[in-house]
């Protein structure tokens, strides 16, 4: 079996969790010269409705939340093996090794983690001023990557009950990766399209969670003023064995039919929109959240989404089950650029509780309140927060019943 074949479903193949691995290809059949890449083709990793774990699915109870304290997916198993060929290649800038990780002390619950090398060899951003900055071809971006940084192409099987048809979407390797399996999730990129979220690549990043059987896989995007770095279509997709505030927190409905939620607890409020599943829900959400981030581009404010397993909305607990998936946006202060001396800086895992440090110091020393004055200091000044919440309830009251 090649590989440009073995991501396929054949016909009556076990899917999901049930099915724990795909053949894998030998380290001696690849390469990391690019030459060696160039004419084997794009694996399709094609899904159906079925894969979609609409049910949900949770921590253990004591268990650690490693890869291998679950049952993988087939999406599980064909992403961390790829992923993981390409590390023992040399194609990431580090090899990345198990995090040093602590949970704060506090009542937030944040999650840090030790990664220097992060820091260091992270490819420096790009010169950036504006959240609607025209797509560049002369700066870096996903068209000048090396063919053997692409894992496959992420293509949902035709006429899916319930969903509009999906363009592809490549998932490609992070080179310098926050956690295990840290990948970038690209459409079409001869496109040239800029760092705008669009339908289909939310739709991409929703059922590549929906698609794990892991809870600490999570999607997100940062919008350019909110830390993304390069000026071309992406979401990230990473895994994180923790559990974090975000799946859980209480929220209050913003408008009577419950489309659109505010999440009041810290780290920091955020807008939250649910699903339970696949279907009409999950198409009417992905709307919803495309016209939030079209009036936070049109007014110039930067924002950050996180996509990840979650409870429904409404008053929670510790135990509520995750039984769907939920998608956060955050309207911030424009921030350009990387900012030496900081711990952390805030973009969409910050925002959800995950606290990537980059010296030794600093994970040591970091606090909650230090965290959360970092945090905070990248919010909307309240007046511009409320006009927000205002535009944003408007256009889903607006929405059709």
């Amino acid at each position: 079996m090649n590989e440009q074949t073995n991501l396929h479903r054949s016909q009556g193949e076990v899917s999901g969790p049930a099915k724990q691995r795909e053949p894998k290809l030998g380290l001696k059949q690849l390469h990391s010269d690019s030459k060696v890449w160039e004419g084997r083709g794009i694996p399709d990793f094609i899904y159906g409705q079925e894969e979609l774990m609409a049910g949900g699915t949770q921590w253990p109870r004591s268990a650690s939340g490693t890869l291998e304290s679950f049952p993988l997916s087939r999406f599980d198993a064909a992403l961390c093996s790829a992923w993981k060929q390409r590390m023992e290649l040399g194609l990431l800038r580090y090899r990345l090794r198990d995090l040093q990780t602590r949970t704060l002390p506090g009542a937030v619950g944040f999650v840090a983690q030790l990664n220097v090398e992060r820091g260091v060899q992270r490819r420096c951003p790009q010169n950036i001023s504006s959240v609607r900055q025209a797509f560049d071809p002369e700066q870096f971006n996903f068209n000048k990557i090396r063919p053997g940084e692409v894992l496959f192409r992420l293509h949902r099987e035709p006429n899916l009950p319930g969903a509009l048809q999906q363009e592809d979407v490549l998932v490609i390797i992070n080179v310098s990766p926050l956690e295990w399996g840290h990948v970038l999730l690209v459409p079409e990129p001869t496109y040239g399209l800029p760092q705008r979220l669009l339908p289909g690549v939310l739709r991409a990043g929703v059922e590549a969670v929906l698609l794990s059987s892991h809870p600490g896989f999570r999607v997100g995007f940062n919008s350019l003023g909110g830390l993304a770095s390069v000026n071309h279509l992406h979401l990230h997709g990473y895994y994180l064995a923790h559990r974090l505030p975000v799946e859980r927190v209480p929220s209050k409905p913003l408008d009577p039919r419950g489309l659109l939620h505010l999440l009041q607890a810290l780290p920091a409020p955020g807008f939250l929109f649910y699903a339970s599943g696949p279907g009409p829900d999950l198409e009417s959400l992905i709307t919803r959240v495309c016209q939030a981030t079209d009036y936070l581009i049109d007014h110039e404010i930067a924002h950050n989404l996180f996509v990840t397993r979650g409870a429904p909305p409404g008053k929670t607990s510790p135990s509520s089950p995750l039984t769907g998936v939920r998608v956060i946006l955050w309207a911030r202060k424009s921030s350009f650029g990387i900012k030496e001396g900081e711990a952390f800086n805030v973009a969409l895992c910050e925002l959800a509780g995950h606290l990537p440090v980059k010296t030794s110091h600093d994970f040591s020393s970091l606090t909650e309140a230090t965290a959360l004055t970092l945090i905070q200091a990248c919010l909307l000044p309240p007046a511009q927060a409320e006009e927000v919440q205002a535009a944003l309830v408007a256009l889903v009251t607006q929405e059709k019943q």
